[in-house]
């Protein structure tokens, strides 16, 4: 059979040869599409229904079905998304791990929701508009529940030269002005302004009073958790009727077939599939089809960004996230970013990652090293690697735009059907997996010819979403509602259901530093698929981030596993 060339969809362009096309970007200039609507903002969710059939979110291939519309592979950010908006097109959809929810990259983030200031800065207009526009959307419409507004101050000191200082204020001023172009009200995020160095030291105590002659303060988007992020799709496309199994590995794929594994069992089953979407990420090219189409002439540099994890009174009286200055660089910073549960985020590094793709990147002691001695220059108390609990680091799958820096390269995606007829969609990043997952389904379902709506993401509130007006009027512990929104209640009744147990043992924190509860536990268990401890701990929460706190947990984790499934 004659070889095709790989085909390209492309909104508004034809294909073309030559290095890897990009889908063109939301906003970008002389776009062919109509510009970017937000539709329905505030519009209350649909959550009152939440306990969708437990074979459609679990691990292992049992009972799945074998003939379907889209075969997903990836269940991680973007194919989380991808499986949810072929749902909601009312494609028959089964969505595929070989491992579990959220397992790779989108478990290693900063946790941020980013308006593209940095893209704008490196002239990537298209870019820094679609990532405003989508930021917009997730944070008032799709996830309020998940998401909040981050202040953020960049510390000006005596050492700040004109130039750094000038460009803050500029990239201060030009993020306000993505936002009101994607329509972001500034309820949601607040505009930047000037800060005395007694109100930079207000919000920020820890910062070192020596030499600081004020701050500048900004807005941006902050996710309660990524991993959760993934979960709450995924829950949200299995209402809509997609199958998403996880422990399933993709052996081979290709032409409208696939032969999958169960991990659970070890069982190979073979599906049909009329449109096949890898949305592997960094694995893209370990989804077999044909020979040499893996990732159809797409090439990927990926990088490692690498976090620590601080106890939060280690920089105690954060009341807003800090942008520390890199010294030497004009638009670099290491983020110190406080969580909700009591600890703090430093990150982030971005170096190349050569090599063959591990499961679970580590990050080095060169690179812990480096964003210890970052913020030590910012803050009055030096810190030391024994104030690091926990560390990790995540690999983003850039598209290799040739010589230069990983951080130098562009973060926008790439939608591509191969010879093989696999749709792959590469690049990106976690603020834009909608328009990411939209532009996957739109590329398969025209390449094949399938019948589909159209796309609603854009206007569809996940599980448990709710105007946060509506949000701060539920009666459930804090915790729950930031973690579940509306489906907090859902939470606390189903675990009282199933155990007996008084809401005063179900909602009791592992101990004074985990905040994690039975009921979350339970839920995971549930609702969620969680199929062991590790999903439990590592993804469902993240008490994982912390081993000393991972192995506080573990005793509760085989609680509600044993409370859940009795027989097994």
């Amino acid at each position: 059979m004659t070889r095709r060339d790989p085909v390209v969809e492309q909104r508004g362009a034809p294909a073309t040869s030559g290095p890897p096309p990009v889908v063109e970007q939301r906003g970008a200039p002389a776009t062919s599409g109509p510009p970017p609507v937000v539709e329905q903002r505030g519009a209350p969710a649909t959550s009152g229904r939440r306990d969708h059939p437990a074979t459609r979110l679990t691990a292992g291939l049992a009972d799945a079905p074998t003939d379907v519309d889209v075969l997903v592979v990836g269940l991680g950010v973007t194919g989380a998304g991808v499986a949810l908006d072929a749902a909601t097109r009312g494609l028959t959809v089964l969505a595929v791990d070989a491992h579990d929810l959220a397992f790779g990259t989108s478990r290693w983030s900063s946790k941020m929701v980013h308006g593209g200031l940095r893209y704008l800065a490196k002239g990537q207009v298209g870019v820094a508009h679609e990532s405003a526009v989508e930021r917009g959307i997730l944070m008032e419409v799709t996830a309020p529940h998940l998401t909040r507004s981050m202040a953020m101050v960049i510390p000006v000191t005596s050492s700040m030269s004109r130039v750094q200082g000038g460009l803050a204020r500029a990239g201060l001023r030009a993020g306000d002005l993505l936002r009101r172009g994607a329509r972001t009200d500034a309820e949601t995020l607040p505009r930047p302004r000037h800060l005395s160095a007694t109100e930079t030291l207000a919000m920020v105590p820890a910062l070192r009073p020596s030499g600081l002659r004020g701050g500048l303060l900004g807005w941006d988007g902050q996710l309660e958790d990524d991993a959760r992020l993934v979960v709450t799709m995924a829950r949200t496309a299995a209402d809509h009727g997609a199958e998403v199994r996880t422990r399933a590995r993709v052996l081979h794929a290709a032409r409208g077939e696939a032969v999958l594994r169960d991990e659970v069992t070890g069982a190979e089953h073979t599906v049909r599939a009329r449109a096949i979407i890898n949305a592997a990420g960094v694995w893209a090219d370990q989804v077999l089809g044909e020979e040499g189409s893996r990732t159809d002439g797409i090439r990927l540099r990926p990088s490692r960004g690498t976090h620590l994890v601080l106890r939060a009174e280690t920089l105690p009286g954060l009341g807003a996230s800090v942008f520390a200055p890199v010294p030497g660089e004009t638009n670099r910073f290491v983020m110190v970013l406080p969580q909700p549960d009591g600890t703090v985020y430093v990150g982030l590094t971005d170096e190349p990652a050569p090599g063959p793709v591990p499961d679970v990147p580590e990050p080095t002691e060169t690179e812990i090293g480096f964003l210890l001695d970052v913020v030590s220059a910012a803050f009055a108390r030096p810190l030391h690697r024994s104030d690091v609990v926990g560390a990790f680091a995540g690999l983003r799958p850039l598209l290799d735009g040739g010589d230069g820096s990983t951080a130098d390269l562009s973060r926008r995606h790439a939608v591509v059907t191969g010879p093989s007829g696999v749709t792959t969609v590469v690049g990106g990043k976690l603020t834009t997996y909608r328009r990411m997952a939209q532009d996957a389904v739109d590329a398969a379902v025209a390449h094949h010819g399938l019948t589909a709506g159209p796309c609603v993401t854009a206007s569809l509130p996940l599980a448990g979403a709710l105007p946060r007006a509506e949000l701060a009027r539920l009666e459930e512990p804090a915790r729950l509602v930031r973690r579940y929104g509306a489906d907090a209640a859902l939470v606390l009744s189903s675990a009282r259901e199933l155990t007996g147990l008084t809401d005063e043992e179900l909602l009791a924190p592992v101990s004074a530093t985990v905040p994690v509860t039975l009921a979350e536990l339970l839920f995971g268990v549930t609702h969620e698929g969680a199929h062991d401890v590790d999903d439990l701990l590592d993804r469902r929460t993240r008490v994982g981030l912390v081993p000393e706190d991972r192995a506080t947990a573990e005793p509760l984790a085989r609680r509600a596993l044993a409370l859940a499934r009795p027989s097994s």
